[in-house]
């Protein structure tokens, strides 16, 4: 396949810059922080982009949805990369919707997916216990107790934890931690007794959360018992490449407007951008963000051929593009200077949820261990 977009993949990237730079600027994301907003994001805001079907483009028709493909959804993420736009897109859409579409039934389809579509439930993957993103790892318990599983343990960097309806909490119901076998995941009310949630302040001014489950009663299974882990897996494959297609956006964003500085800012009489070792480096990320560009749509386009490598090109795709917006933005912060350390300028603010991104899911050593040993080394 081509490594292009259709006219109306095109047209939704077109309409959603639009909206984006008028709606959720980088200014929204700066007065959610600087008022401490509990929700984390602005609710009128997530119903105006739900509306517009932003919710529901990778839901099938049977659900209410568009089914637009994710070389389409991949488009949207990349303009909401560009403003850094504060919502639940990436724990609701992106992440619990596939493990929903993947590991439900038909009766959970039918009940969360059009909920999901319309922006009325918000809902997150409850995974990671520690400081580093290993999911074999999982030790919360859930035990066999009557008709239900009693789940004890703390999951850790919960997206949306704290303002999530719905939590798909992965848990352990054999085996040791750090097998694959002997996962499961359920379907529990954030609500549910026994669950208490800390809101986790993130240097990205986004929302995550600790959650801590203590004799929580478990009754929907969400899959089939002990055989979470290949769905997980493919989970976060996509979700990998998802969160992939948004930091292209922001590497995109931070890029130009490191390029304009560079233009405007005059040092000796002439503008800096002049000056040829910095041409060099401009040149060098430039080289870099036309390479993350075709790995991301190609990798988009995988997961709609439903590729059986999906995992080897999912941990490609989140080890690049991690690696680059690391070098954008620490450039993007030293080409602009004092100023570049300021709060007053923006370009901090891409610099924050680039390292927040560069972790979530797996960070750069995580992927380039796990590609290399997909590919037998």
């Amino acid at each position: 396949m081509t490594l292009v977009i259709n006219e109306e993949q095109q047209m939704l990237k077109t309409s959603a810059a639009e909206f984006l730079k008028e709606k959720a600027p980088v200014a929204a994301l700066r007065k959610l922080r600087d008022e401490n907003d509990p929700q984390g994001y602005d609710k009128n805001l997530w119903k105006e982009m739900a509306e517009m079907g932003w919710a529901s483009l990778i839901v099938p028709e049977q659900y209410g949805g568009l089914d637009f493909g994710y070389v389409g959804f991949g488009q949207l993420l990349e303009e909401m990369g560009r403003t850094l736009t504060a919502s639940p897109m990436v724990s609701t859409v992106l992440v619990s919707t596939h493990a929903i579409l993947l590991a439900g039934t038909d009766a959970q389809k039918e009940a969360l997916l059009p909920a999901i579509g319309s922006g009325e439930l918000v809902m997150t993957l409850a995974l990671e216990e520690g400081k580093q993103h290993k999911p074999t790892k999982t030790a919360l318990s859930a035990v066999k107790s009557g008709d239900a599983y009693t789940l004890d343990g703390k999951k850790v960097f919960v997206l949306d934890g704290q303002v999530a309806d719905k939590l798909i909490v992965v848990a352990r119901t054999s085996d040791n931690p750090g097998d694959e076998n002997g996962l499961t995941m359920f379907l529990v009310d954030a609500k549910a007794e026994g669950i208490s949630i800390s809101q986790t302040p993130m240097m990205d001014s986004r929302n995550a959360a600790t959650i801590t489950f203590e004799n929580v009663q478990a009754t929907e299974m969400l899959g089939e018992l002990d055989q979470a882990f290949p769905v997980l897996n493919k989970v976060l494959d996509i979700a990998c490449i998802g969160l992939s297609a948004e930091m292209l956006g922001s590497i995109q964003e931070a890029f130009e407007r490191t390029v304009n500085y560079l233009r405007e800012r005059k040092q000796f009489e002439v503008p800096i951008g002049s000056f040829q070792g910095l041409q060099h480096r401009a040149a060098l990320m430039y080289g870099e963000i036309e390479i993350c560009k075709s790995i991301v749509i190609k990798s988009l386009q995988a997961i709609d051929r439903d590729r059986k490598d999906l995992s080897r090109v999912a941990s490609m795709c989140k080890a690049k593009i991690g690696e680059t917006i690391k070098l954008v933005t620490n450039e993007g912060v030293q080409m602009f200077g004092g100023i570049g350390m300021t709060d007053d300028e923006e370009i901090g603010f891409f610099l924050k949820r680039a390292r927040v991104a560069q972790q979530t899911f797996g960070d750069y050593n995580y992927h380039l261990d796990r590609y290399s040993r997909i590919l037998g080394f």
